[in-house]
């Protein structure tokens, strides 16, 4: 490669990355101005050794050190003793033979023991992987055999499903709900020097699992090396502000809940979450905190609202500042409504777990244009391209390619996604708008080709879940003898409402070709979802 153009891409990256740290900077405000000299030297010690997920905690603790971290159903966890404990529980692992590259196993519902792995695999420079807590015992082995797993933590709930994992370094519960006589997260902190780990030889890579819930999930590994893209982009359309109270209400396992929760530790925020999150409980952190944020997945938020109108103005939100929606597809009709009720603050996040996220529409975005997934961050490009890998005409659908410092670097069993010119496809097919904002049609491998003609499954979702008295829909293509494939629906209805078949097809058959009217629909009580809140389509039952 020209020694010119080498230079030219140094110094692109050199100028993204200055932008990054001005974001990082606006968003902390005066932490840093604040924190003594002596301890910003120490974290900057902690970023060449650990990298920034490591260092995130000690940069936090410098900051914010007698501060809640986390809140949990236990209490609260200060930075201080995150930075700590996370210090003794990596020392601890190290002493039972985790060194760095190895395989480290995290499988927790969202407490602070999650939080406690996730920055010691980083002070360790292990491998961690963010295990499905919906895995089966099968599943669960056989990615620990792939990955080289040499130490799981889990939780007591799921002492069945590694029950057949046989590890040299051990398995050790990090939450359980009475007496235990198996080794514990909180006996090795306690058995860990809580002092500062050696450098490790290589920087953590964190592993997160496809979806999947049959078969063998594939892995898809991130260096967290010393970028400020991850979070330098993201806080470049998602206003997150330092020392304030975040609640989750997203799995921390996967990649939204991850990355919106390490942001907002590394930042000084209270993170206020429990193993098991609902709409009571999401209220209620909201209120009792004076919460700032709420990072959530969209099944949750349309179950907030189903809490009633009544309900939401019931309550004291008037802190609440952003609402940040990823992991599914946010329907227009949800981000308005949400906006209606509560203001604007709704941001939604689109991405994979393959190329972390591409587009972030803002509440701007999403009033002028619902149903967008809004525009790139800073840092990233999206292109659109026909199957012959062309780009398409403006206005026209195209498969989603999306270029950036983020991409994953291909599965830990072999292979990856297309790449095209350096950009990696998403997977899906997409439209810009005339002002640049991104539209998803739906997933490239789930068009339906029925009679000749192309029909993506979630155009007819959205519609059949703005009848009124059909709380949410799903579409998939069955075969089918004359046409090759024919859609079938599947609603749910709200509580009390009384729609039929007949009717929904109706309302379909006024609003789209014909085409697209599903031959028969389905009425069933709740939807199958992942832990993310995604349908799984493939537990969708079978009439025939």
């Amino acid at each position: 490669m020209d020694i010119l153009k080498l230079a030219g891409q140094a110094l692109e990256r050199a100028g993204l990355e200055t932008r990054f740290a001005a974001t990082l900077l606006q968003a902390r405000g005066a932490g840093v101005a604040m924190t003594p000299p002596h301890k910003l030297l120490r974290v900057a010690r902690d970023v060449e050794a650990y990298g920034p997920a490591g260092a995130a905690v000690s940069l936090a603790a410098a900051s914010f050190g007698g501060r809640a971290a986390i809140r949990d159903e236990i209490g609260d966890i200060s930075f201080a003793e995150l930075d700590e404990q996370s210090n003794a529980l990596a020392n601890a692992l190290h002493t039972q033979g985790v060194e760095p590259r190895d395989g480290f196993g995290i499988m927790c519902r969202n407490h602070r023991g999650l939080w406690l792995a996730l920055f010691a695999g980083a002070k360790l420079g292990a491998k961690t992987l963010l295990l499905n807590t919906d895995f089966a015992g099968p599943q669960l082995k056989d990615v620990c055999e792939r990955e080289g797993v040499k130490a799981l933590i889990h939780d007591e709930e799921f002492a069945d499903v590694a029950n057949d994992v046989d590890l040299p370094g051990g398995k050790y519960v990090a939450w359980h709900d009475g007496d235990t006589t198996d080794d514990t997260l909180l006996g090795l902190i306690r058995a860990g020097d809580p002092g500062r780990p050696p450098r490790p030889s290589a920087k953590q890579k964190i592993v997160l699992l496809t979806s999947g819930t049959t078969g063998t999930p594939k892995g898809a590994p991130r260096d967290m090396g010393l970028s400020l893209a991850l979070p330098g982009g993201y806080l470049s359309r998602i206003p997150l502000r330092a020392g304030r109270t975040v609640v989750l209400s997203a799995p921390g396992f996967h990649a939204w809940g991850l990355l919106s929760s390490m942001l907002a530790l590394g930042l000084g925020n209270t993170v206020v979450t429990a193993r098991k999150t609902d709409p009571a409980f999401t209220l209620r952190a909201l209120e009792e905190n004076a919460a700032d944020t709420l990072v959530t997945v969209p099944i949750l938020l349309s179950r907030l609202l189903e809490e009633g109108e009544d309900e939401l103005a019931g309550r004291d939100l008037a802190a609440l500042r952003v609402i940040a929606v990823s992991g599914s597809a946010l329907p227009a009709e949800l981000a308005t409504r949400t906006m209606d009720l509560l203001g604007d603050i709704v941001y939604n996040l689109y991405g994979s777990t393959e190329v972390a996220y591409a587009a972030i529409a803002t509440p701007a975005d999403l009033r002028a244009a619902p149903g967008t997934v809004g525009r790139p961050p800073t840092g990233t490009s999206i292109t659109l391209l026909d199957d012959d890998d062309h780009e398409v005409a403006p206005g026209e659908s195209g498969r989603i390619f999306v270029g950036s410092s983020m991409q994953f670097e291909g599965y830990t069993g072999g292979g990856t996604k297309d790449v095209v010119a350096g950009k990696m496809s998403t997977g899906d097919i997409g439209h810009f708008d005339d002002d640049g904002r991104l539209f998803v049609d739906g997933r490239d491998d789930d068009m339906i080709v029925s009679g000749g003609e192309n029909v993506f499954p979630a155009e007819v979702e959205e519609l059949l879940a703005t009848y009124d008295g059909v709380a949410e829909a799903a579409v998939l293509g069955v075969d089918d003898e004359k046409y090759g494939k024919r859609l079938r629906g599947y609603v749910v209805l709200d509580a009390g409402a009384d729609v039929d078949e007949q009717t929904l097809k109706d309302h379909v058959k006024s609003n789209l070709a014909r085409y697209k009217v599903p031959r028969e629909i389905v009425f069933i009580d709740e939807m199958p979802r992942n832990p993310a809140g995604k349908v799984v389509k493939r537990d969708l039952p079978d009439p025939d």
